[in-house]
């Protein structure tokens, strides 16, 4: 037998009076809310309106999925951290906010992440699913995970001053991610907030509109967006929302599915640009890693050069000593003074515009130029940890 709805004390009927005055929600509907169980996946710019939003709404028990810790560069958006939780491992900053935001909730900390190994049972553990995720690799995941366990996922992205919201349902008819999109896209052709930057203040408005969209699927409020894609764009305050159907030759929920498992190997960084061997035309690899980098520019035999493409605001956060700091968008008119007999290492902030620049240098006849794989934040994480990472 199924457990007993709980029942609101006085205490919590007085708390969430103002929703229980709305007859599409009412006694009955928090009394769902109370009852639910919800996962956020990512405690970050997404994660923490959405989570705050939901505690505040008196979801039972609300559990949150992060690996990463706490940095300064994720305060501008993350609110659910602040200066004193610097280094912290997020779950744990992110519990202790929602539960002084709500002390009827229980918070359940999920410290190692979503992983291919554990998707499928801790997404079975919960009603909802939000994806407050911010890569590609970590979507598709999710996606798949859920499909499997069978259970709706509240999808949000954003990028620059646009944004996203989709709920993926394929148990009860609705699409999936890979209807939208079947395949990630090419490895570096997308860039991540980390290098295209994004509006804090947007994260609240779409990680809101996933808490909003939970709240209607538990509660049965409204109409969710199940089979259709909301897009926002803050610069215009412009909403839309297209039909997304189902498409019937969806790798994962379609009619004749090719996914049918979760394997780890599907689920590699595609953000990132991967690493290439060599190019036909030299001998020099098209991307090495910082430590290969860092062992190149101390090693006095070899005529190596490293150069920072970033923007000269970056450079002033952290640089490597004795870069060459020539910003993405003027390499094309100081190329004539690059040394063609020295091997260079081009270096920017995760590695995606050095890579660009790297292949436009090898089609102008530089044979030895070479991309520094996740570029300055690699170095701050594994070459040298006093650099301020951003």
């Amino acid at each position: 037998m199924p457990d007993s709805p709980p029942k609101l004390s006085p205490a919590e009927l007085a708390r969430y009076s103002r929703h229980i005055l709305l007859g599409e929600i009412g006694v009955a509907g928090q009394t769902k809310l109370a009852a639910a169980r919800v996962l956020v996946v990512g405690a970050g710019g997404l994660g923490s309106p959405a989570a705050l939003y939901l505690a505040a709404a008196g979801i039972g028990t609300l559990g949150i999925a992060d690996f990463d810790h706490v940095a300064d560069h994720n305060l501008q958006r993350q609110l659910l951290h602040d200066d004193a939780s610097i280094g912290e491992p997020k779950v744990a900053s992110a519990a202790r906010r929602l539960c002084a935001t709500n002390p009827f909730i229980r918070v359940v900390e999920h410290g190692e992440g979503v992983t291919a190994e554990n998707a499928v049972a801790l997404f079975a553990n919960y009603d909802v699913i939000v994806d407050g995720t911010d890569n590609f690799s970590s979507r598709y995941l999710n996606n798949d995970a859920a499909f499997f366990a069978g259970k709706p996922l509240v999808y949000g992205s954003v990028f620059k001053f646009e944004g996203q919201v989709a709920v993926f349902d394929p148990a009860r008819g609705g699409p999936c991610y890979r209807c939208l999109f079947p395949e990630p896209p090419a490895p570096g052709t997308v860039p991540g907030c980390g290098e295209a930057g994004v509006l804090g203040a947007l994260c609240g408005v779409i990680g809101s509109l996933q808490a909003l969209e939970v709240v209607k699927l538990i509660t049965g409020a409204g109409e969710p967006l199940r089979g259709r894609l909301m897009t926002y764009n803050g610069l215009t305050q412009q909403f839309q929302t297209l039909s997304l159907p189902r498409d019937p030759h969806c790798p994962l929920c379609g009619a004749a599915p090719t996914i049918r498992e979760l394997r780890a190997e599907t689920y590699s960084p595609t953000c990132a640009p991967t690493a290439s061997p060599t190019m036909d035309n030299t001998d020099y690899p098209l991307e090495i890693s910082v430590t290969e980098a860092k062992r190149l520019l101390a090693d006095e035999a070899c005529t190596a050069l490293l150069i920072d493409v970033r923007e000269p605001y970056e450079t002033a956060i952290c640089m490597v000593k004795g870069a060459e700091l020539i910003p993405m968008r003027q390499i094309p008119e100081r190329m004539h003074d690059l040394p063609r007999d020295e091997h260079l290492l081009v270096m920017c902030h995760h590695g995606g515009r050095s890579m660009k620049i790297t292949e436009f240098l090898r089609t102008q006849g530089f044979t030895a130029v070479s991309n520094v794989a996740g570029g300055i934040d690699a170095w701050a994480e594994q070459i040298d940890p006093t650099l301020q990472r951003y």
